[in-house]
């Protein structure tokens, strides 16, 4: 009986052991919070947004690393571009010499539009041939780069930086790109944009009344 019961404590003591929080959990908890904060600030859900980023905050600074903080202070930046809020990245800014990351420096720039050619190494993979395209002037080239984009809230970046070049059409396929992902702030949006992209007057008259229906919901 009484070996059983060793048994038994000794199991439940490794058994503990190997269900301790990870000593990096701060870190997993702040990008958990900012994914969801990316999908509410989309979406238009203000409230749960706010509270989502808080939190990524939050639990970013439970460390004196500050490169996941500077991550969520420029991910912030890149969507609020994304929609067309105006927004110098001033809180990445603010900590960038704490950090001193070439990636994240050169993210900056990217989303800027500070960027040149000599920094496409340091680039995520991603972004590079729609950044060489933006950068030569080649702007078919570049957006026909950025639909190959994988991820929507990259693509949406990428095509908000390139807004002024695209067409009619091109802002159809962004529109139903964020539809597709309920990302109402996005939908928004580019319905504007498309209102910039047409001199048709019942083609601005449906786009208006789109606003007009989303808007009110």
């Amino acid at each position: 009986m009484i070996k059983v019961f060793l048994t038994l404590l000794v199991l439940a003591f490794f058994g503990g052991c190997s269900f301790k929080a990870k000593p990096d959990a701060w870190r997993h908890k702040s990008i958990n919070a900012f994914s969801s904060y990316t999908k509410n600030f989309l979406s238009n859900h203000d409230a749960l947004a706010k509270s989502d980023l808080i939190r990524a905050i939050n639990h970013a600074k439970s460390s004196a690393d500050l490169t996941q903080l500077s991550r969520i202070y420029l991910g912030e930046c890149a969507l609020n571009i994304s929609v067309g809020i105006k927004d110098r990245c001033e809180k990445y800014l603010s900590i960038a010499d704490l950090v001193q990351n070439r990636e994240l420096d050169t993210y900056y720039r990217f989303i800027r539009r500070q960027f040149t050619s000599q920094e496409l190494d340091a680039l995520a993979p991603s972004y590079r041939d729609f950044a060489r395209y933006s950068i030569k002037n080649k702007s078919q080239k570049a957006i026909e780069s950025l639909f190959k984009i994988d991820k929507i809230t990259s693509k949406l970046l990428a095509a908000a930086l390139i807004q002024e070049k695209l067409s009619f059409e091109d802002v159809e396929k962004i529109i139903k790109l964020a539809s597709f992902y309920g990302y109402k702030k996005s939908v928004l949006y580019w319905l504007h944009v498309e209102k910039t992209k047409t001199t048709q007057s019942d083609q601005i008259q449906k786009i208006e009344k789109k606003i007009k229906v989303l808007e009110s919901a």
